[in-house]
């Protein structure tokens, strides 16, 4: 997307963002409905004709933002936002509905949250964490509208276009940093749901131990549980396997929730029992000790989610998309360094 900078008013009349969907046909020699079908990269519009409205567009600065609102019939300068509805006060999700916000109001768009497979008036739509068994995250995909996930979707239905994280690379990472701090049996705390993060981080947990000739230590919890439920998973993989010697919490604050259960079973984190979080937030920064963990960038994450989506209503970028956001691991004291 262009900088806000392009709407200078010191740019020469009729170069600038005031330019409109009829600027733009003129200037291409086409209709307005062709304009219209060009940007977003649907209707019978040849190659050629596509082009030649795309360079009249960026030659008068009608920005992608713009080219949204004249996208559809219905003008609604609106983008609808699905995340798991029990989960709205993770800081993970929290961020990432930040981001949107913070992204679609520099592009002068709205966001409604969306909780059912009931859209409102919308230009298009943004599916956190997917989940194919989510009947209304299925509903969803199905309603007509350019859709963005942020992470893949393993359902039927393919969205306009994903915004991923390399969670395999980086559960490799984390992994090898146990092994190196001593780790030997490593346990992974992993969540039940069927996104495709955690479908992942299973499949690389596995593929690592094998890798390693490891025995896998696996235990899930519920997508969402609470700190009991998670303690008493922990409470009992330690009973079970007593010479465990490193726990890897997928689930958003997972990882500070069964500290008191890690202590109370007479082991030292950072000592004798490494700890790990492959989500990052303020409850793994402030643990004592501070917890080693993988940073999702979820505000970073939602506000690409946004940009791609005005670029696919814009035409700028093909139906099909793919863009990625780097994810990096925070080394702390739970894995015997760090700070």
């Amino acid at each position: 997307m262009r900088r806000v900078a392009a709407r200078s008013p010191r740019k020469p009349a009729g170069s600038g963002a005031s330019a409109t969907l009829a600027d733009v046909a003129r200037g291409a020699g086409v209709s307005k409905t062709t304009v219209s079908d060009a940007l977003r990269g649907h209707g019978r519009v040849s190659d050629a004709t596509r082009r030649a409205v795309l360079d009249t567009a960026r030659r008068l600065g009608y920005t992608p933002n713009r080219s949204a609102r004249s996208l559809r019939t219905s003008v609604t300068d609106t983008v609808a936002l699905h995340i798991p509805e029990f989960l709205t006060g993770a800081e993970y999700y929290m961020s990432f509905v930040f981001g949107v916000a913070e992204q679609a109001a520099r592009a002068g768009l709205n966001v409604t949250l969306v909780s059912s497979g009931r859209l409102p008036q919308a230009d298009g739509l943004i599916l956190c964490d997917p989940m194919p068994d989510n009947p209304v995250v299925a509903e969803l995909m199905d309603a007509g509208l350019p859709v963005v996930t942020a992470e893949r979707y393993g359902g039927e239905g393919r969205p306009a276009g994903v915004v991923w994280s390399d969670h395999e690379t980086a559960l490799t990472e984390l992994l090898d940093h146990l092994r190196a701090r001593g780790a030997r049996g490593p346990a992974l705390i992993a969540s039940d749901t069927t996104a495709d993060w955690a479908l992942t981080l299973q499949r690389t947990y596995a593929r690592w131990c094998a890798g390693h000739g490891v025995r896998p230590l696996l235990r899930k919890a519920p997508f969402g549980a609470p700190p009991e439920v998670l303690r008493s998973v922990v409470g009992e993989l330690l009973a079970e396997e007593p010479e465990t010697d490193a726990i890897v919490c997928a689930a958003d604050g997972a990882a500070a929730a069964v500290l008191p259960e890690i202590r109370s079973a007479g082991r030292v984190v950072g000592e004798d029992l490494l700890l790990a979080s492959c989500v990052d937030s303020l409850a793994m920064r402030t643990a004592e000790p501070p917890i080693t963990a993988i940073d999702l960038r979820p505000r970073h994450m939602g506000a690409e989610c946004v940009r791609l989506l005005c670029g696919i209503l814009a035409g700028e970028a093909p139906s099909g998309t793919i863009g990625t956001v780097a994810i990096d691991m925070v080394v702390r004291a739970s894995t015997g360094s760090g700070r």
